[in-house]
């Protein structure tokens, strides 16, 4: 009994891990995609809205009790940093950044997280000041002599991205939250509600006329990036090591180049190549330092 549930335990293990390596690295495609005919602030935000109260909903049906109020406000403050600066510039970005470029520059947010970390008294070692001077060598290379040196807005915009989303992770455990699932729908119901508001502020409006294509994958993003992808990182979190719940933010990237070049024509050179695995590199060497 005891073998058969250890077999079953790491096949649930195995079963996330997929989802979060393949789901999270195919919503950079998935942007792309649906940017042919939705605008960007609200299209990430009908995503999140929508994936948010159907989590919501689904927990209110089960019984967990709603939210307080300072937890309604809390959900806002981590939902602007998660979702409305940080999502909100990776689709704002990939109106002329590559997919495959937008995972790579946001793969940098564990380099931030450990900058932050400092602002409660957790400073880097040295060995995550090396890993983070690595990976940030592998972003100045990318945006001096790869295809960003092009677009130096769309890679200020993921920088920012990246650094809004590692703050407000790093925030978000010293605030009062939600436990589990209910903290993600609180978070997109309110991050998804600040990008509507920025769309529709900006300006922004849905075309009567949309593909089948871009519909398509705004259904992927509310599905599998959002519901099935937050569910089996949360179910990581419990389960694993968090250097393994982590190792998203180098797989995911080398996930959405692929994809980007198999399915929409992404040309990736050498200089990318060698910006991915330097930045890899850092990623990997700043958080098995966290774990040690």
């Amino acid at each position: 009994m005891g073998l058969n549930e250890g077999a079953e335990g790491r096949g649930k293990v195995i079963a996330a891990l997929l989802c979060v390596y393949l789901f999270w690295g195919s919503t950079y495609l998935a942007i792309r995609i649906g940017l042919e005919a939705f605008p960007p602030f609200l299209m990430a935000g009908v995503r999140y809205t929508v994936a948010g109260l159907m989590i919501f909903l689904f927990l209110r049906m089960r019984g967990q009790p709603g939210p307080s109020l300072v937890e309604w406000r809390n959900g806002t403050l981590i939902g602007g940093f998660l979702l409305l600066v940080g999502n909100g510039g990776v689709v704002y970005a990939e109106q002329t950044v590559a997919s495959g470029l937008a995972a790579l520059m946001i793969a940098t947010t564990p380099l931030f997280m450990v900058m932050f970390a400092g602002i409660w008294g957790r400073w880097p070692s040295r060995r995550e000041w090396a890993g983070l001077l690595l990976g940030l060598s592998g972003v100045v290379l990318l945006s001096v002599r790869g295809t960003l040196s092009a677009d130096p807005a769309g890679a200020c915009v993921l920088l920012l991205a990246a650094a809004s989303w590692a703050f407000g992770s790093v925030w978000s455990g010293y605030l009062t939250m939600p436990e589990g699932l209910m903290m993600s729908a609180v978070e997109m119901i309110c991050g998804g509600g600040l990008l509507l508001i920025t769309g529709a502020l900006a300006g922004e409006r849905i075309p009567a006329v949309v593909s089948w294509r871009s519909v398509a994958a705004l259904g992927w993003l509310v599905v599998f990036g959002s519901i099935v992808g937050f569910s089996a990182y949360l179910y990581l979190l419990g389960k694993v090591r968090p250097a393994l719940a982590s190792s998203y933010a180098y797989v995911n990237p080398v996930i959405a180049m692929l994809l980007g070049m198999l399915l929409a024509g992404e040309a990736i050179g050498g200089t990318e190549v060698l910006s991915m695995f330097v930045i890899i590199a850092g990623v990997g060497i700043v958080i098995s330092a966290r774990k040690a």
